[in-house]
Formats: structure tokens, sequence, C-alpha cells
């Protein structure tokens, strides 16, 4: 099997490091800045995000379907996608920092419109990108290789937000003219990275049925038991990391008393992320990725106890918790993209029919359910405890943030991990079925054609072990 080229591997992760200009700069600081800078209380604005990102959940399915039934000779399936959409989703971005002062009902409803298009553009974007790596290549370590290349290219993002942008969120700081000059300047600095992934992550892997039927798309979903397992834990998972996310400004700043951590968390992340990527492959090779999603999130659990249980005034073994759970977290990211793409090679050996568009929209709509109940629970542990924006903030108020920043990601982790136990996908498993695929390409009428004349699947004949 042919291995990729590295110019391929950069290309793909600056595809991801483009997609978190606008994904990471809202999951980091749209709730604070709907707070604290738009004025719309905790509340409303955790309801704001659960209908919001509930909405982009469905969205990615509407793109899913997009993305089947869309075939460019000259560019492909996904490519189109990523140069295309890219200008809206970064101008949408900017939009969404920038809501004006309308009444209490007029900012809420720019509020809501601004933040639904945004992700609406990003489905349309990020169902293509994610897909497009199960169609470079099938080989696992290569897959894992892509994984880590997207890690790394989400994380420097990442860390360049905290490192940069966290230490201006202090009260009296004009951040409405910080945000809006910051998404400006993403605007320039994404394009370039979408078009540089554009012309170098090209697809590679054979399909035989270029657009996709609704019926093969409900059809491959129906009898994808692995897709839909992987898909329950990551919606656990998802959701434990969102409320983290969503208030560690919020930890760091009211309960650590030091928002200065936030770039040594940020530069800390990003040193961890290089050494995860570097390690990750062969890692997978050793144990499997199912192994390493477990016993990454049992880090994920570990440092979650320590946030919860760490008092406000010990500031070393709060922060601790914070990179323990952060290490778990990133190792999860890593390969969780990899797992996804082998789903695409299952569903394919139980119909015949290649669909990564559906199958990656269908794992985007559980991560996006959680992602959305994951800040709404943020938002409204902050409600419960009774945080003030700009005031001195109660016990119960710092209670709320650690429920929101320990206990929330603990438990929801491990439910994805009870889940998780249960997956049979294993790699040699799926060895067995690339193996079978690939037979059936050479002699079809011996393993059962992909499709029959009307458009319909023809179900192919499976391995005798039937995986679930």
């Amino acid at each position: 099997m042919k291995k990729l080229n590295k110019l391929s591997i950069v290309g793909y992760g600056a595809g991801d490091a483009a997609n978190n200009l606008a994904f990471t700069t809202a999951t980091m600081f749209l709730l604070v800045y709907y707070t604290d800078v738009a004025g719309i209380s905790a509340a409303a604005a955790g309801t704001l995000l659960l209908v919001v990102r509930l909405f982009d959940a469905f969205a990615d399915v509407f793109a899913g379907r997009i993305v089947d039934r869309t075939f460019s000779k000259r560019f492909g399936k996904f490519r189109p996608f990523i140069m295309f959409g890219s200008i809206p989703l970064l101008l949408l971005s900017v939009a969404t920092f920038s809501v004006p002062q309308l009444g209490e009902s007029g900012t809420l409803l720019y509020a809501y419109v601004t933040y639904a298009a945004l992700g609406l553009a990003y489905s349309l974007v990020n169902i293509p990108y994610g897909s497009l790596a199960g169609a470079m290549t099938q080989d696992p370590g290569e897959r894992a290789k892509l994984g880590s290349a997207r890690m790394v290219g989400a994380l420097l993002v990442g860390s360049s937000l905290g490192i940069f942008v966290a230490p201006l969120i202090k009260p009296g700081a004009d951040l409405q003219a910080t945000f809006t000059t910051i998404t400006l300047i993403f605007v320039v600095i994404g394009a370039a990275l979408y078009f540089f992934t554009a012309l170098t992550a090209k697809e590679r892997v054979h399909r035989d049925v270029p657009k996709v039927t609704f019926k093969q798309s409900v059809d491959t979903l129906k009898t994808n038991k692995p897709l839909l397992m992987l898909c329950l834990s990551s919606f656990f998972f998802l959701s434990g990391y969102l409320a983290l996310t969503s208030v560690q400004l919020y930890y760091l700043r009211d309960v650590l008393g030091r928002l200065d951590l936030y770039p040594v968390l940020s530069i800390i992340q990003l040193a961890l992320t290089f050494v995860l990527a570097a390690f990750m492959p062969r890692l997978v090779r050793s144990i499997g990725k199912k192994s390493v999603y477990i016993y990454s999130s049992f880090i994920t659990v570990a440092g979650g106890v320590i946030i919860f249980f760490a008092p406000a005034g010990q500031i070393w073994i709060g922060f601790s918790g914070l990179v323990i759970s952060l290490v778990g977290v990133l190792a999860v990211n890593i390969v969780v993209w990899a797992l996804e793409a082998d789903t695409v090679e299952y569903g394919e050996w139980k119909t015949g029919v290649r669909t990564e568009g559906i199958t990656y929209a269908l794992f985007s709509f559980t991560r996006k359910s959680g992602q959305a109940v994951g800040g709404a629970l943020a938002a409204y542990a902050l409600a419960l405890g009774g945080y003030k924006s700009g005031a001195a903030q109660t016990a119960e108020a710092l209670f709320g943030i650690q429920v929101a920043a320990g206990a929330i990601p603990a438990v929801l982790t491990i439910l994805a991990v009870l889940v998780m136990s249960k997956y049979k996908l294993t790699d040699a498993k799926h060895a067995e079925i690339l193996s079978e695929i690939r037979a059936r390409r050479t002699n079809p009428a011996a393993a059962g054609g992909p499709a029959d004349a009307n458009g319909g699947t023809v179900a192919p004949k499976p391995l005798a072990s039937n995986s679930n």
C-alpha cells in the first residue's frame, strides 16, 4: 500500500488549522464574549449554545448528503467544498464576534442568526474535510499520521489563541475591538491554509459509486454498528471535553486566580501535541486504536477528578489537573479520526458502497450534539452557581465552575469508556475487511457486486465472523 508523501500530510493538517480559526475561537471564547462583551446572561447564552449547536449537528447530516451526491472529475469529491466554502465561513466568524447592541431581544436574535449561519458554513467545509482522510489512504499507520497532522494543525491554532488572545480577556480591556481585529486577520490566514490543503491533499482510494443515492446512504448507516458505537462514545466524550473547554478560562481566572497561566497551558498543550503526534502511529501499531482511546480516556478522568477536588488556593494542584486531562484529550482526539475512517470501510464491506460523506456526517452529528450539551451544561453550571460578569465570584459560583471543569468531564468520559469497551471493529478485523473489499474488486462476480443496474446496493457476502 503506497505511503502518503509528507507534503500531503502537512497539507491535510493545514486544513484543520484553518477549521479551528473559526471553531476553536468559538469554543474557547464565544461564551465569555456573549456574557462579558455582548451582555447576554449566562443562562440565555447556555440555551443559545445548546440550540444552535444542535442545529449544527443536523447541518452536518445535510452537508453529508450534499457531499455524497457531489463529484467533480477535476477536483474530486471533497476539495471543491474546501476551496469555495472557506471564505464565507471565515467571514461569518467575523460577524459572530461582532454583536451590536440592539436591545435585549435584538442582540440575542443577532447572536442566534450569526452563530447558526457560522455552524452551517462550517459543516459545508468540515464534513468534506473530515471525509477526505478516508479517501487519501486505507493504511492504519498512514491514517494515524493524518490524525496526528490534523491534531497538530488544530492545536497550533488553539495554543496560539491561548498564548496571545486569552491574556487579553481581562477587566477594562476593549474586547470588541480585540475580537474584530483577530477574526479579520483569520480571514486572510485561513483562506491561505484552506487552499494549501486543496492543492496538496489528494484523493487516492478507489470508489465504485462516485455519487451516492439517499437509499445507499441509509443502507450504509443502518448496518454500520461500529460507527454507531463510536458515535455514542464520542458524544459522551465531547460533551465532557466541551464543558471543560467552555469554562477553562473561568477556572484559571476565577478559581485559581491565575489567568497568566493560560499561555503556559497553551505552550504545554502545543509541546504535548508534537510529542503525541510523533509517538501515536507507533502506539497504534503496538496496541491498537481502541486501546489507545480507552487508556487515554482514563487519563482524562483522572485530570477531571483533580480539577474538581483541588481547593481554590492550591494553584499547582488544579493546574496539574488541567495538564493531565489535556494529555488524555489530545490522545483521544488524535486516534478518533482514524477510528472513524475505519468505519467507512466497514460500511463499504457491508453494502458495497463507499459513503464517506454521510458516515463522517453522522459521526460529526453526534460530536456536535455532544459539544452542544457540554457547552450548555457548562453555562448552566455557571448560572446555577450565580456567576456574575465583572464581579467578585461567590464560593457557590466557584464551585459551579469546578463542576463544569472537573466533575462533568470525568463522569461523561467514564460513560464514553463504557460504550467503547463494547466496540468490536479492531485493527485486525479492519485488515480482514480491507482484504475482502480488494478481493471483490478483483473478482466482483464471486464476491458480490457493489451496485445493481437501478443504483441500489447488492449485499455482498460478509466475513464469517461478523463484527459489531
